[in-house]
């Protein structure tokens, strides 16, 4: 029976899932779910990719694709930016693997449709990142203190809290539940410390 892993549409595929579920990580602390996703799937990706010859050419592609990437998220001709950047993508990923005759190991087809949902999905992340950065700064953090919101993951040394409109990292020196109503007594940074409201803090509030 041959393993499935080290064949290079696979390993392919799974390179492209980690990597996602790692930029995703980033964006989404808190559960650590996306954090353990990330890493077995680039684990078992790196099982099959050690067996397969790589083009430098090709790799290199890959990288450049990320400086229109970048330009894409700056400057106000996103489309014809992304547009280079989906297709440096999906060349360097046609051509990331060769097969020992020299040949095309990974699916073109395969190569094109994952690059484009995976240069799609980074594209959202990003943007909203931005959005995020570029509004956090507007707010005064002093407000906040005191603010009464609800956990939209678990809270220990890190999760995320619904605030005021908007989702912010935060921790608790206790463990707190989803859905719990919580108040921010602190900040680090743009971190909120948060505690769980008592049924008595909440008839005080």
């Amino acid at each position: 029976m041959i393993n499935p892993l080290i064949d290079p549409n696979v390993a392919y595929f799974l390179l492209v899932v980690g990597l996602v579920l790692g930029v995703l990580a980033l964006f989404s602390p808190g559960t650590g779910i996306l954090e353990i996703g990330a890493l077995f799937a680039l684990v078992l990706a790196g099982l099959g990719i050690v067996r397969l010859s790589i083009n430098a050419w090709a790799l290199g592609v890959l990288i450049a694709g990320v400086i229109p990437f970048l330009m894409a998220l700056r400057f106000s001709r996103r489309w014809f930016y992304l547009v280079i950047a989906c297709a440096a993508f999906i060349v360097g990923s046609i051509f990331l693997f060769r097969t020992p005759e020299g040949g095309l190991a990974v699916n073109p087809f395969l190569a094109a449709v994952t690059s484009t949902v995976a240069v799609g999905l980074f594209w959202l992340v990003g943007w909203k990142g931005l959005e995020a950065i570029r509004r956090h700064p507007d707010i005064s953090m002093e407000r906040l203190m005191g603010a009464v919101g609800e956990a939209r993951t678990t809270i220990y040394r890190e999760g995320t809290v619904y605030i005021h409109g908007e989702e912010w990292s935060a921790r608790s020196n206790t463990p707190i539940p989803v859905g719990a109503k919580v108040r921010v007594v602190g900040r680090e940074g743009l971190v909120l410390v948060v505690e769980a409201l008592t049924s008595q803090s909440q008839n005080e509030s």
